[in-house]
């Protein structure tokens, strides 16, 4: 099974937050972070982050990236595996890896076409997509985050296939 950190990424609306969940369910002892989560603290003088904009919602977005990594590292040296769930593309990618102290640590990015994407974030109650679209965030998606770990088009795939899936590729996903 997996130990350590996983880190799940991907575009908004890929399935992040239910294949990290059906995920830690499936693992003997283990914690969901959502990466969101820290977002969401931010009570007063919260600045959501803008492709491009820099400043303050991208400090924020960094901010979140140190805390999911901290809560993670914490979580594994209390023996449990930490499932991290956020978006994390780029050069952030390989920012992030460098955040977490745990060994070892995996990374998957869920990679469904945008027309999947578009289906699925149809069909949400909330809504991902402001500043980008589906298009252009899988777009940026695609040429700039580095190539590393496990990327899995879970375009056709359930939520369970794409569980089994970042298992069987485990050490694919191994990146640390």
């Amino acid at each position: 099974m997996m130990r350590g950190v996983v880190l799940i990424t991907g575009v908004m609306a890929a399935g992040k937050s239910t294949v990290a969940q059906a995920l830690a369910e499936r693992l003997p002892r283990a914690a969901h972070v959502r990466g969101d989560v820290f977002r969401r603290m931010i009570v007063s003088g919260r600045e959501e982050y803008e492709p491009g904009g820099g400043g303050e919602g991208e400090a924020q977005l960094r901010l979140r990236y140190r805390l999911s990594a901290a809560t993670a590292d914490a979580y594994a040296e209390a023996g449990f595996t930490a499932v991290v769930q956020d978006v994390v593309l780029g050069a952030e990618l390989a920012a992030y890896v460098r955040l977490v102290r745990t060994r070892p640590l995996h990374v998957v990015v869920l990679a469904p076409s945008p027309a999947a994407v578009a289906a699925r974030e149809a069909g949400r109650a909330k809504t991902g997509y402001g500043a980008w679209t589906v298009e252009d965030l899988d777009g940026a998606m695609r040429a700039r985050t580095p190539r590393i770990g496990l990327w899995v088009d879970s375009s056709e795939l359930t939520v369970g296939e794409t569980v089994e899936a970042i298992v069987a590729g485990r050490e694919r996903a191994r990146v640390a």
